[in-house]
């Protein structure tokens, strides 16, 4: 799957669904002109205004309505999960079936280079579902149902995170939210002509009255076809993305059972994916699995079976009915890691027999360089696979018990992204505390001191994901206090008057990650900027990336020419290192975040042609690289493809 043709896919569904949306609005414009001057009898001479009032009235009415829904919201994908009632699923609650989904999350975030989103079950849901939403990948929360928690094995439920993730990576998200919104705009046309029964239409003897109910009716009529055309256009553009997403899944976890194991139990579980939530029209082409049970005419998701057999060719549907027999009377198991176990403990009638997870592979060696292919790349950008869902479990899995717990905890959060940047060394840890003893209590200073002992010996590949597993937690603070832990982190940067790449890193994915969160409506994934224009903005970064990986000036210039060969051919800006990197480079990725899917492309080929031009990439280039990939919105998994 190439990331940068699914955005650009994602681009065009949405510039469709607008033409759509904006030819039923047309629609219905011109047949409420047609009732309202025939409802009315408006003479001839009047027509001209009346037709005028009425188009701007009820565009203003669909476009207010399909504006205020979108804007509420802005919270991003924790508002829709709230919404639906979503229970947040958060570490340390003692439910087993809470902490082996948020593992799985996790670890696919990490694989996948994403922040780690925000987890949701919505608990009173027994059919088996989820759905991924938001704005950006920095504010996604993923939500399953109970239903997927008690059915699903680990290797099933990786498969149905898997597909959600490959949503908050082909920019689907996005796209949802606003079908939320351009839905509920047309459906307000029926809402009004149905209050408009209700209050106004019979009460009045007046002559009007006959064309009050006429108009009533014809726009009660009129929104609920604009309601048929609205799940029209829903069905249109979702299910091809299903496939996709489906598809995505098997080469994200190189695992086509998991996924197709999870289809078979919807097709034959008597739940199967049906939510009861008052909403879940309103979400039916979020969810994983058909959550309303739509005709295949306005079915916002492919028939069960095709799905399956696009996965397993030789799937003979009978098999479903052997899956609902088997589990019609599910047995405790032992062994939760069984093959058969799903994440509640409970297996089908006579399964039996264990298989443990497959050894996670062993880290890499964090002084080796390594050679990189900037088309490999380039290609591994949102795509990871399963090299690095491996390496991801690694990680995940190695990372201390209480550093894990602490980046999980409301009362060390802060303090362990804190300590990540002071580092281990004694002088520069006491001059740390020291500057942040105005801003921090004594009980957070010692827990930063604590940390700083903990952290000493772990892998330089574990820092950037460790904070990552904080920033969740970190999600759900005050702004002030992320505000203020901003301010610590570029004052503590700032002290010996040098910014280390690592300590650049780490500040740069707590903007990106947490505190963008904060506004996730305002962050556009996806741009329509053109490369050339952004030409000096790209000679910054490149010029910063060469001067950082190479050692004399001559190999920075080579590098830097190499990157800009690869990017834009054309450009005449040479290598020019700026006096102040930092600011450079916090003004240049903002600005080349807007750039379109093609245009990000070029640029990453560009960074790894000019990063590797001496033949190798040391951890603190990677970890740069990683970031800068971030801050585009170009998640890149922790091994880079050689």
């Amino acid at each position: 799957m190439d990331f940068f043709a699914h955005q650009e896919l994602a681009r065009k569904q949405t510039r469709r669904m607008l033409v759509l949306f904006a030819l039923a609005v047309a629609a219905l414009i011109a047949a409420t002109n047609v009732v309202v001057l025939v409802g009315f009898g408006i003479a001839p001479e009047m027509r001209g205004q009346a037709i005028a009032v009425i188009s701007l009235g009820t565009l203003a009415v669909v476009g207010i309505a399909s504006l205020y829904r979108i804007s509420s919201l802005r919270g991003g994908g924790s508002a829709v999960a709230l919404q639906l009632g979503g229970v947040p699923a958060l570490p340390g609650t003692g439910d087993f079936t809470y902490q082996r989904l948020r593992n799985v999350v996790e670890e696919i975030a990490i694989a996948s280079g994403v922040a780690m989103p925000e987890v949701f079950v919505l608990e009173h849901e027994a059919g088996i579902n989820a759905f991924a939403a938001g704005y950006t990948p920095a504010d996604a929360a993923i939500t399953v149902t109970r239903g997927a928690l008690d059915k699903l094995t680990r290797s099933e439920l990786q498969g149905v995170i898997a597909h959600e993730f490959s949503h908050v990576l082909n920019g689907d998200m996005r796209l949802n939210i606003r079908l939320i919104g351009v839905v509920f705009g047309i459906v307000v046309l029926a809402a009004i002509g149905r209050r408009i029964l209700i209050h106004g239409g019979g009460r009045s003897r007046n002559r009007n009255t006959g064309g009050i109910v006429i108009v009533a009716i014809a726009l009660l009529v009129l929104g609920w076809l604009g309601v048929v055309c609205a799940r029209l256009i829903k069905a249109s553009i979702a299910r091809q993305r299903e496939y996709l997403a489906d598809a995505s899944a098997v080469q994200f976890t190189r695992d086509n059972q998991g996924i197709a194991g999870a289809l078979k139990k919807i097709g034959a579980l008597s739940a199967g994916s049906k939510l009861e939530a008052a909403d879940r029209e309103e979400i039916s082409h979020m969810l994983f699995g058909d959550g309303v049970g739509y005709s295949s005419f306005f079915a916002t998701h492919p028939p069960l079976i095709k799905r399956i057999k696009r996965l397993l060719p030789r799937f003979d549907p009978a098999e479903l009915a052997r899956v609902s027999a088997a589990w019609e009377n599910p047995v405790q198991v032992g062994d939760t890691d069984s093959e058969f176990a799903s994440l509640a403990g409970f297996a089908p009638a006579g399964a039996f027999g264990a298989v443990a997870d497959a050894a996670a592979s062993s880290l890499p060696d964090a002084n080796a360089a390594i050679r990189l292919d900037s088309h490999c790349v380039t290609r591994q950008v949102g795509n990871p696979g399963d090299d690095d869902r491996s390496v991801a479990g690694s990680i995940a899995s190695s990372i201390p018990d209480d550093l894990r717990a602490a980046a999980e905890k409301q009362e060390y959060a802060v303090a362990l992204v804190l300590a990540l940047a002071l580092g281990a060394g004694t002088t520069a840890r006491d001059h740390g505390l020291a500057l942040l003893a105005d801003a921090y209590d004594s009980g957070t200073l010692q827990r930063v001191d604590r940390l700083c002992d903990r952290l000493r010996d772990i892998h330089p590949l574990q820092r950037l994901p460790l904070a990552a597993m904080a920033f969740p937690t970190l999600r759900r603070r005050p702004r002030a206090e992320l505000d203020a832990l901003v301010k610590a982190l570029a004052m503590i940067i700032a002290a010996d008057g040098l910014v280390s790449l690592s300590e650049y890193c780490l500040a740069t994915m707590l903007r990106s990650q947490v505190i963008e969160s904060l506004d996730p409506s305002s962050h556009a994934a996806i741009g329509r900027t053109r490369l050339p224009s952004l030409a000096t903005e790209l000679a910054n970064l490149y010029s910063v990336v060469a001067q950082h990986g190479h050692d004399d000036d001559a190999a920075a210039i080579r590098a830097f020419q190499l990157g800009i060969e690869e990017a834009l051919p054309t450009s005449t800006l040479g290598y020019q290192p700026p006096s102040d990197w930092v600011a450079s480079l916090d003004q240049a990725l903002p600005k080349l975040d807007r750039l379109a899917p093609a245009g990000k492309e070029l640029v990453i080929a560009g960074l790894v042609r000019a990063i590797s031009s001496d033949g190798v990439v040391n951890a603190s280039e990677a970890e740069l690289l990683r970031t800068i990939c971030a801050c585009l919105h170009c998640p890149l998994p922790p091994l880079l493809q050689r």
